[in-house]
């Protein structure tokens, strides 16, 4: 949907009732547009790359993650599987809003440093408070840019409690 493309944040794009091939073709269009084709997509001066993977595009492994999330069981087991999300999809194009800092209040910058698979993985975390909505970034071990791992609002059960607590034991410095 061309429209979409001149959407604005905090517009949701509009892509309820199109179908698969359409909602892909929109969303690819912003993502192409604010993160892909942008060779000036940068935090704080640090160029934001997508995380890579073995045998995988990493593009197409960083819009599956801003555009779907973790299937879990009724228990709140992760399943292995990502299914398309409706509020992570409309909200795509405030990535970059977000990430270029036009957002000037209610917005909470930190880096916390989360347990990953057994390992410490330091994290910086663009917290929009006002909105819930949560972009995580992985800085780079070189220090001098960063990986952007994924986006979302926060409407998981205690999402908000969780990021809050993180925000609470925050590091001093932003990473």
């Amino acid at each position: 949907m061309p429209l979409n493309l001149i959407k604005t944040y905090s517009q949701l794009l509009d892509i309820v009732g199109l179908t698969v091939q359409q909602r892909t073709t929109s969303l690819k269009g912003i993502f192409k547009r604010d993160i892909e084709d942008n060779h000036n997509f940068k935090f704080q001066n640090k160029q934001i790359r997508p995380l890579k993977k073995e045998g995988q595009d990493s593009m197409d492994t960083l819009f599956h993650h801003l555009t779907t999330k973790d299937d879990k069981d009724e228990k709140g087991n992760l399943l292995g599987s990502r299914s398309f999300e409706l509020a992570r999809s409309q909200r795509l194009h405030w990535v970059r809003h977000h990430i270029e800092e036009r957002k000037k209040g209610n917005v909470v910058i930190f880096s916390f440093k989360d347990r990953v698979k057994g390992k410490n993985i330091i994290r910086t975390y663009i917290y929009d408070v006002e909105q819930e909505y949560v972009i995580i970034l992985e800085p780079q071990r070189s220090g001098t840019d960063y990986y952007l791992l994924t986006a979302y609002q926060l409407n998981e059960p205690r999402g908000k409690e969780q990021i809050e607590t993180k925000r609470n034991r925050k590091l001093e410095e932003l990473y």
